[in-house]
């Protein structure tokens, strides 16, 4: 199995589409649009990567031997680094070795307290533990209510 990781402006727009438009995906993204345009994809790409300009690290784009995936990577919210990872429902078995590799990277990139943010639509949450992050509470978001998971030091 191999992972590699670009930047998302780098994938085409159709990929992304059928990824941000996937009932089973947008199920679980309280924030999404209805529905995403190329026009749409592209910008949205565009405005994640520029976050590594801004803040330093950001979200990527992910292929699993060689086939898209989906995005993760971290983004900055509230002063502090958000792991965020939205996979294609036939690869949502790898998102635990790609959460340990994030957060290895995560030194590299001189990120400190990590969180995830999940919405309380996902209940199969335990794994979380598994891989080092125990609850910390609730807070909304944009009108929407997220349950916030903290990385353990």
């Amino acid at each position: 199995m191999t992972f590699t990781f670009h930047a998302l402006s780098d994938i085409p727009g159709e990929e992304w589409r059928a990824l941000l438009n996937h009932r089973d995906v947008i199920r679980h993204m309280p924030l999404a649009s209805d529905s995403w345009t190329e026009h749409a994809v592209m910008e949205w790409a565009k405005g994640k990567d520029a976050q590594w300009h801004a803040n330093g690290y950001g979200p990527w784009s992910i292929r699993i031997d060689g086939a898209f995936a989906g995005w993760g990577g971290f983004q900055k919210e509230e002063g502090e680094a958000d792991l965020a990872l939205v996979l294609l429902p036939r690869f949502w078995g790898h998102g635990p070795a790609l959460v340990r590799h994030f957060m290895h990277r995560r030194k590299e990139l001189g990120i400190g307290p990590v969180s995830i943010l999940l919405p309380p639509s996902r209940t199969r949450r335990r794994g979380l533990a598994r891989i080092g992050f125990a609850f910390d509470g609730e807070l909304e978001y944009e009108g929407q209510r997220f349950l916030k998971f903290l990385a353990v030091e």
